[in-house]
């Protein structure tokens, strides 16, 4: 049996926020034991000019303030998403805004991009040693009218010091923020953000983070300006807005972006989606309701390169991370499949 069983009960019965303001501390402590997982050739994959010992990523959320990247490159993740960062600190929603839905595997936040702004995580970085992948999620502040004006500064601040740079335009929770995904707003948003990593000596791939509530026009928009653009990736994608029947929980009509096992269906659909539209020519990342190797293999199918999950750590711990990279291995061997790049889009050929 291991410490999360007994931790996992404890931690679960504090107030949301409590307890991953505690796990935070306990990371940056050392109390978190290294993970077990496998380094199995099966899962490595070369992507963007970086070498993945596995599939399995952080999403961003869980290391808004870049204290704990490498603490969670020791439990197993192949790489770790910190964010989302916006230019100045900010408090974000009123609380609560944090709610677990047990019954159904979930999470529902509206927290509002909440966090300690370039000032903490650009130091933070800079000092690191650069092992293992780190991603960087940028954000804007809320009261910032000129959009694309916070994402170059994020980029001009930590591009240097990221192994990916993502523009996320699709959290519910700040006002306005989905609506740079419409054609117009995302072709300025991209040229805009691309001129200033140019001016770096060693710019990072640009990835753009999407919502799974976008229609079929959408789709074909996103595809289109990010191939004229030459984004290096789509992550497929944030938190919902709807809220499926099924579910349960006494929580389920808070307000704010649903996470978990519900989103599985939606988020994987949308993934599917995106790589036909983008004739499989942009990687893929696929987030949302990922809490087994069974649920990252199918990712894997409907086009996902690369695969991130946060929500189900709640409920299984940092253990799930060797259960699932085990257990996709063990899927990918029994399909045939020598290596992880070769089952990417199968579901589509």
């Amino acid at each position: 049996m291991d410490l999360y069983s007994f931790v996992g009960p404890l931690l679960r019965s504090l107030d949301a926020e409590t307890a991953h303001g505690l796990t935070i501390q306990a990371l940056k402590s050392g109390l978190v034991p290294r993970g077990d997982v496998p380094a199995d050739p099966i899962l490595r994959t070369m992507l963007w000019g970086r070498d993945f010992p596995n599939p399995i990523g952080l999403a961003a959320g869980f290391d808004k303030n870049a204290e704990v990247p490498d603490a969670m490159l020791g439990l197993g993740f192949g790489f770790v998403e910190i964010g989302s960062v916006t230019p100045r600190p900010q408090p974000g929603n009123p609380k609560p805004r944090l709610f677990r839905l047990k019954e159904d595997q979930a999470v529902i936040n509206r927290l509002g991009f909440n966090c300690e702004g370039l000032p903490a995580a650009t130091p933070r970085l800079a000092v690191r040693p650069r092992h293992g992948i780190v991603g960087v999620n940028l954000g804007k502040n809320k009261d910032t009218a000129a959009a694309a004006a916070d994402y170059e500064l994020g980029a001009a601040a930590l591009g240097r010091y990221a192994d990916y740079l993502v523009c996320n335009v699709s959290s519910p929770n700040t006002p306005g923020l989905r609506a740079l995904q419409g054609k117009a707003p995302l072709q300025e948003l991209i040229g805009r953000v691309q001129l200033v990593l140019r001016t770096l000596p060693a710019p990072p791939p640009l990835v753009l983070k999407i919502a799974p509530d976008i229609t079929d026009d959408d789709k074909r928009d996103i595809a289109e300006v990010s191939l004229a653009a030459g984004i290096a990736g789509l992550i497929v994608g944030n938190t919902t807005i709807t809220r499926p029947e099924s579910l349960r929980s006494a929580n389920r009509q808070e307000t704010g972006g649903l996470s978990g096992r519900p989103l599985f269906a939606l988020s994987t659909s949308v993934l599917a989606d995106m790589y036909r539209a983008t004739g499989g020519r942009i990687p893929l990342v696929g987030t949302g309701g990922i809490a087994s190797g069974a649920d990252a293999y199918a990712k894997i199918r409907a086009g996902a390169s690369l695969v991130q999950l946060y929500s189900a750590l709640v409920y299984q711990g940092p253990g799930l991370i060797g259960r699932m990279a085990r257990d996709l291995a063990a899927l990918l061997r029994r399909d045939g499949f020598s290596g992880l790049a070769q089952a990417v889009g199968a579901d589509h050929r």
